[in-house]
C-alpha cells in the first residue's frame, strides 16, 4: 500500500527506502508514467513543493490521466513540463490534484499542444552558487561554454552576489561583484571544506549551445520561464525576474543545435573570441534529457574536446552538476555519501561534492 502523500513514513524501513531512492531519474524512465510520477512525488517534490507532490501523486493513481500522458512522446511526459503546460492553460497553484485533473481532462488538446511546442528550459540562476567555488578555483580569465544554456542566465556568475551560511544560518562568506551588491543575491548552505572564493572570476566570453536558445527580451519567453518555477518558490520567481532584468541586454553567444554536435561550434567560437582564456564547458540538470546512448557517450565527447584544446596549447576544463544516476560513472567517484535529493558536482569527471538542484545547499567531500 502506498503511503498517503505528505504523511510521515509508518516505519524506519520506509524512511530508509525513500532516502535511498535516486534524486533524479532519466527521461528513459518515463516509459513507466505512473512509476515516474510516484517517484517524483516521493523524492523530488516532497519537501520542495506541496502542490507538485500532490499533483504527481494524483497522476500516479489516475489511470485516465496516465493514459493521456502515455500518448505523448516519452521525453515530453515529464512532470515539470506537463505541470507547467497545465498552469499555462489555467491550472492554478498552489492547489490540490483536482485542479490539475480538471485542466488535463477538459483542455487536453490545448495542454498537449503546449507540451509538444515547448520544453523545460528552466534557467535556475541559483545553481551559480554551486558552480562558483569550482569556477573561482580555475586560472582566469574564463571563457564559459554552457551546454543546454536556455536563456544563458548561468553564464553570468560574476554578476551576482553570494551569501554562504552554515547549518545554523550563520554567514561564513559573502562575495559581491566589484561594482557592489547585485540585485540578485544567491544564498546557499555549505557543509564540509567548500573552497569559498574571496572574489568573483573574470569572465571574458559567455557562450553555449541549446536546441532552442531563448531570448530574454521576448515577453512570452519570460512568462514561460516564470511558469516553469515551482508554485511555492516565490524566492526563485523574484530572483528570476531580477536576473533577467540585469542581463537581458548582455551579449551571449549561443549556438542553436544538438548538445552532442553543437558543442564543437560553441567551443570554436569561444576559442576564437578569447584564445588566451581558460575554456570551461559546464552544464547543470541537462544531460538527463539525452537518451541512454547519449548519456553514455557524453563523458567521452566532452573529455575529447577538453583534451583537444589542451593539445593545442590552451587551458580547458569540464564542470558537471547532474543527478546521481545521470552520469553514474562520475557520481561513483564521490568520496562522501549523497545527502538527500542532490546533484553530483564534478570537475573533469571527478566528483567534488553534492549540490541541491536549485543551489540551496552545497556539501563538499
Amino acid at each position: 500500500m502506498t503511503p498517503t502523500v505528505g504523511a510521515a513514513p509508518d516505519n524506519a524501513g520506509e524512511a530508509l527506502r525513500r532516502a535511498m531512492l535516486p534524486a533524479m531519474r532519466t527521461m528513459d524512465d518515463l516509459e513507466d508514467v505512473a512509476g515516474f510520477y510516484r517517484h517524483f512525488a516521493e523524492r523530488e517534490a516532497k519537501g520542495e513543493s506541496p502542490t507538485f507532490e500532490r499533483w504527481a501523486a494524483g497522476v500516479a493513481e489516475d489511470p485516465e490521466v496516465v493514459t493521456l500522458l502515455e500518448g505523448l512522446p516519452v521525453p515530453k511526459r515529464q512532470p515539470n513540463l506537463v505541470f507547467a503546460a497545465a498552469r499555462w492553460h489555467g491550472a492554478t497553484a498552489p492547489s490540490g490534484y483536482p485542479v490539475l485533473r480538471e485542466v488535463l481532462t477538459t483542455r487536453w488538446e490545448e495542454v498537449r499542444g503546449t507540451i509538444l511546442a515547448r520544453s523545460t528550459q528552466t534557467n535556475e540562476v541559483g545553481r551559480c552558487a554551486s558552480l562558483l567555488p569550482v569556477l573561482a578555483s580555475l586560472p582566469g580569465p574564463l571563457a564559459l561554454v554552457e551546454v543546454g544554456a536556455s536563456a544563458g542566465l548561468c553564464l553570468h556568475p560574476d554578476r551576482w552576489s553570494y551569501r554562504y551560511v552554515d547549518d545554523a544560518g550563520d554567514e561564513v562568506s559573502r562575495v559581491d561583484p566589484a561594482g557592489g551588491v547585485s540585485p540578485v543575491v544567491l544564498g546557499s548552505t555549505v557543509r564540509g571544506p567548500v573552497p569559498l572564493p574571496p572574489s568573483l572570476p573574470d569572465v571574458v566570453h559567455r557562450g553555449g549551445v541549446d536546441l532552442n536558445p531563448l531570448d530574454l527580451s521576448d515577453p512570452d519567453t519570460a512568462a514561460w520561464l516564470e511558469t516553469l518555477v515551482w508554485p511555492e518558490h516565490e524566492d526563485r520567481r523574484a530572483r528570476l525576474a531580477a536576473a533577467c532584468a540585469v542581463v537581458a541586454d548582455e551579449p551571449v553567444d549561443l549556438v542553436r543545435g544538438d548538445l552532442l554536435t553543437g558543442l564543437d561550434e560553441a567551443v570554436a567560437r569561444a576559442r576564437e573570441a578569447a584564445p588566451e582564456a581558460t575554456l570551461v564547458i559546464l552544464h547543470s540538470a541537462v544531460i538527463a534529457y539525452l537518451d541512454e546512448e547519449g548519456r553514455r557517450r557524453w563523458p567521452e565527447v566532452v573529455t575529447t574536446v577538453v583534451e583537444r584544446v589542451r593539445t593545442e596549447g590552451g587551458r580547458a576544463h569540464w564542470i558537471s552538476n547532474e543527478g546521481e544516476q545521470v552520469l553514474a560513472g562520475v557520481s561513483a567517484t564521490a568520496r562522501c555519501p549523497r545527502p538527500g535529493a542532490d546533484f553530483c558536482l564534478a570537475l573533469d569527471g571527478g566528483a567534488l561534492g553534492w549540490a541541491h538542484g536549485h543551489g540551496r545547499t552545497l556539501t563538499w567531500c
